[in-house]
Order: structure tokens, then C-alpha cells, then sequence
């Protein structure tokens, strides 16, 4: 996988000196980074306010946070799955230990 990114508080100077009036280009230039970054930074930015619709930031860590969660489950239950089909046997939810009435 590639580089991670800019840190958040580097990214909050630069919308900051945008907000201060400096203009994209310049910021751009002086600190080497794309326009393109810069405007995509911008957007998230608008979008965390509420300014602008789109995913927020703490939304779309959270779905990061779920997704990853989700496969570790599946992942789990086909081990389940595995093992029950190796033992040859049909375990219940709770290990088949007791006949129910």
C-alpha cells in the first residue's frame, strides 16, 4: 500500500491559509503538495461543516471501522463452518452439549 497521507494538523494550516485568502496555487507552489489535494481537503472540509452533502469524515471512519468488523466476523463463522464440516457433525449455537426438551 502507499503513503497514508498529509497529518490532519498540516492539512488544517493549509485550509487556514486558504481561509486567510492565500490562493491554491500559491499554496501549491510554496508547499509542494497538488492543487488537486489541496481542493479535495477543501471539499471534506465543507462537507465535515455541513456545508456541502457528501460522507463526512467521522461517517466514513466509522464505516471503515464497521466494514473491517464485518469481515473479521465472517471470516469467524466460515472458520465455524470449517470446522463443524471436519468434525462431521451438526453443532448447535451452543456446542450441542445439552438434548433440548
Amino acid at each position: 500500500m502507499g503513503r497514508k497521507g498529509y497529518p490532519a494538523e498540516f492539512r488544517r494550516r493549509v485550509l487556514g491559509l486558504i481561509a486567510a485568502g492565500r490562493s491554491i496555487g500559491s499554496i501549491s507552489t510554496d508547499l509542494g503538495i497538488s492543487e488537486q489535494t489541496i481542493y479535495t481537503w477543501r471539499r471534506q472540509e465543507r462537507i465535515d461543516r455541513g456545508v456541502e452533502p457528501g460522507v463526512s469524515s467521522i461517517d466514513h471512519a466509522e464505516l471503515v471501522a464497521a466494514r473491517k468488523r464485518i469481515r473479521e466476523l465472517e471470516t469467524e463463522v466460515e472458520i465455524h463452518r470449517r470446522a463443524t464440516e471436519l468434525l462431521g457433525g451438526d453443532v448447535g449455537p451452543k456446542g450441542g452439549s445439552r438434548r433440548s426438551k
